[in-house]
């Protein structure tokens, strides 16, 4: 009896045990996973065929955009220049612009690490980093 007691009681436990696992779980692929992930150019430029924009480090950065200018910021120190100009707007590299000139130079800012201020020409620009998420 006491055997029958004690069989029963694992075979309980393995049920218990297996029912609480994930694994084969047709709900798992219903979990949601945020990320946050560059756009390039080509998106930015079907959006908005007349966009000012450059990339650094892999990541579009736009000008003109309302909220952006309205801010008070504080230039930082130079952390690279334009180096290449791309008038077709497809195939954006690093330190790449479509309106900038070569030789624009890029700076950071002390309050935000999404908006980088480029100057050229005597004028002062400020760029959003544009990312999707």
């Amino acid at each position: 009896m006491v055997q029958k007691l004690f069989y029963v009681l694992i075979a309980l436990a393995l049920i218990t045990i297996s029912g609480c696992s994930n694994e084969g779980d047709s709900t798992e692929g219903d979990l949601t996973t945020v990320t946050v992930d560059s756009i390039d150019a080509k998106e930015v430029l079907t959006l908005d065929s007349d966009a000012d924009i450059f990339q650094f480090k892999g990541v579009i950065y736009q000008t003109n955009i309302d909220w952006v200018e309205e801010l008070s910021l504080t230039k930082d120190v130079q952390i690279g220049e334009i180096k290449s100009k791309n008038d077709t707007n497809t195939d954006f590299k690093d330190e790449m612009s479509n309106k900038l000139p070569i030789g624009a130079r890029i700076f950071s800012t002390k309050e935000r690490e999404d908006i980088l201020i480029v100057e050229s020409d005597g004028e002062t620009k400020k760029y959003l980093a544009i990312v999707e998420g």
